[in-house]
């Protein structure tokens, strides 16, 4: 009977053990983090979280800086070419679509325009809705009183795509926070 006993502790520390491995894999291809330098740079030269941008980042592209989406927006932070030269006019930087590959620029205009629209929208919320469907589009849904009851905050995200990237970003935050600490 202690044979046994000690065989089956056996087994169950192994068990044990191929899981702690299987769930730290599991972490480092679900929350990946490359260009931690660009991130934390942009992160304090435009007040934003840094958590906020590598989750934004995991979340648009799973940081593949060749990310292209089916609507066209490019790299880490898919942004789209005409959002992108608008960013680069106002930061007073040189533009080609090319750039948007590289993780440096990419990052730089992308937390520029997540800085952007924190000062616009006072919601983390908001400013993601807006990051993800358009800052016009959320502007129409915070009049709406069946998706805003004050203008300021939306009980409600009538675009699903939207509202899961909403949580999936939120969600991230939690995890990158930890993982991006000093």
């Amino acid at each position: 009977m202690k044979k046994k006993l000690g065989w089956i502790s056996i087994i169950l520390v192994t068990i044990l053990i191929i899981g702690i491995y299987l769930f730290l894999c599991l972490g480092y291809f679900l929350y990946p983090i490359k260009y931690k330098e660009s991130i934390y740079t942009y992160s304090t030269e435009f007040n934003v979280q840094k958590e906020l941008i590598a989750s934004v980042i995991n979340a648009e592209s799973k940081f593949d800086e060749d990310a292209i989406s089916y609507r066209g927006a490019i790299g880490l932070m898919q942004l789209m070419p005409k959002t992108a030269e608008w960013l680069a006019e106002k930061l007073n930087i040189d533009y080609s679509e090319d750039l948007l590959f590289e993780p440096d620029y990419n990052i730089k205009l992308g937390t520029y325009y997540v800085s952007y629209l924190q000062n616009k929208f006072s919601d983390l919320q908001v400013v993601l809705c807006a990051y993800n469907a358009g800052e016009g589009v959320v502007k129409q849904w915070l009049q709406n009183e069946e998706y805003s009851n004050n203008g300021e905050t939306l009980d409600y995200i009538p675009y699903e795509e939207t509202r899961n990237y909403v949580k999936k970003v939120m969600s991230n935050m939690k995890i990158y926070a930890k993982k991006l600490k000093n």
